[in-house]
Parts: structure tokens; sequence; C-alpha cells
């Protein structure tokens, strides 16, 4: 067993380095004072000047910010509904169906989707006149649809290993069941509520194929910007962005680190 220790780190360091080089690599290319990726000139932070100065890009950014935060919340509110009744509810008519309603987003390929999302604001602008038009309104619906499924598996896999005895003991003394749900059953599944949210945050923040379907002429999200810019070239402002979004990133995880040793040193004592 020795013997094979040295291969499983070798092969676990490799797999890290594939997967944290290539981000190394971008953020030492943000601060490269030339605009070619093959030579470096020298330490620069003239790109993330010309980010701050790069309108289109940083309102590209906030849209997709403005957009995930809407998106997160309103997947957390029917999520967190559709996971606590199949979770709770038992057996009751038409589950199944229910059941492989919620999880078809999880299976279903982002293709069929958007192209099923934009036949349907197509008919229903024919029909009843709204959407008027395809925008920032369709591309948050779209993402609380498919976002909403995550969060309900998330949810209900919480719910399962919740005790139902100590919602059932505060039945038992006379509480109702949305007191029940509110000082019992929602601070036990806080943690799930919380990675659900954040999950569903980062799957509006990263889609791409979903907003182009269901996208107009006035709304640009941060993944369409980028996969443009592929097209003609990517250029050290969309290094200096994704930079700052590392960085973020990296902070909100020490973060929640730190809260979960206090949160855990909290409960020892």
């Amino acid at each position: 067993m020795r013997r094979r220790l040295p291969w499983l780190s070798l092969a676990l360091g490799a797999g890290y380095a594939f997967l944290y080089l290539p981000i190394a690599l971008l953020v030492l290319l943000s601060f490269n004072d030339s605009r070619l990726v093959t030579s470096w000139t020298g330490f620069s932070f003239r790109w993330y000047v010309a980010l701050w100065n790069n309108d289109a890009l940083v309102s590209a950014a906030l849209l997709s910010l403005r957009i995930a935060t809407v998106s997160a919340t309103g997947a957390l509110v029917l999520g967190t509904l559709a996971g606590f009744v199949l979770a709770r509810f038992g057996l009751f008519r038409g589950r199944a169906l229910f059941g492989a309603m919620v999880a078809a987003p999880l299976v279903m390929p982002e293709v069929i989707t958007g192209l099923s999302l934009l036949l349907l604001f197509v008919s229903l602008a024919e029909a009843v006149g709204w959407p008027g038009e395809r925008g920032v309104t369709t591309i948050t619906i779209a993402h609380v649809t498919f976002a909403a499924a995550y969060v309900a598996v998330v949810v209900q896999s919480r719910l399962a290993d919740v005790d139902e005895s100590l919602e059932e003991a505060a039945m038992d003394l006379g509480a109702r069941p949305w007191t029940v749900f509110g000082t019992i059953t929602l601070p036990l599944i806080a943690p799930a509520l919380a990675s659900g949210w954040l999950l569903a945050f980062t799957l509006s923040l990263d889609d791409l194929v979903i907003a182009s379907f269901t996208s107009g002429p006035g709304a640009t999200t941060l993944p369409m910007v980028v996969f443009s810019a592929m097209r003609l070239g990517l250029t050290p402002e969309l290094f200096a962005l994704a930079t700052i979004i590392i960085a973020l990133v990296t902070v909100a995880l020490f973060l929640a680190l730190r809260l979960g040793r206090v949160a855990s040193a909290a409960a020892r004592v």
C-alpha cells in the first residue's frame, strides 16, 4: 500500500495542476503589459484600467450579477417548496409526474430547454402580448425555471436527514404548521438553503445557451460577451475581469470556511 502512495500523490498533483494552472496563468496574463498572450513585456495594471473604462463589459457583468441574484432568489423559493412537497407530503396522486417534472431540467439538454422557452415566449407574445420583447425578464424566468430543480434536489436531500419527530413534537405542543416550519424546519435546513442559493446563483451567472435563446438585443450577459469575444480574439480586459471574479470567489470561500469553523466551535461550547 505504501508503494502506491507516491503514484496516488502524483496523480492527485497532476489533477490539481490540470485544474488550477490555467487559472494561475490567466491571473498572470491579466497583469501583462502586452496585449499578446505569447509574450511577457512587464508587469502592469493597464488592463484593469481599460476594464474600468469598458462600459459594455462592465454593464454585461453587472447585468449578469443582477439576473443571477434575482434568479437565485426565485429558484430558492420555488425549489424549497418543491423539495418540501417531495420530502414531506408522502405518496399523493401525481407524485411521480410532479417528481419527473421537477427533475426534468437536471437531465434535459440546455439546447432543448432554451429552444422550448423561446417558443413559449414567442407564443405568449402572440397570444396575450407579453412579453413585448425578450430581455432581462425572460432570461430571469428561464434561469429560475432550471435552477429551481437543483435547489429542490438539495433541499429534499437535507429534509430526508431531518428527524421528523422534532416537528411532530412541536405540533403536539400546539404549534401551527407555519410556526413549526419557521422555528424548527427552516433553521435545520438553513445550510441547504444557502447551498441551493449559491448553486442557483452560479448556474445563472455561468449560463450561456439558455440566455442566448431567451435574450434580446437590449440584454447581453457576461457569458454572451465572452463567447462573442472569442470569435474575434480574447482581450486582456477579459483576463482582468476573470481575475476579479476569481478573487471574489476566493474571498467568499475563505469567509465561508471561517464562519463554519466559528459555528462549529460555538456548537461545541
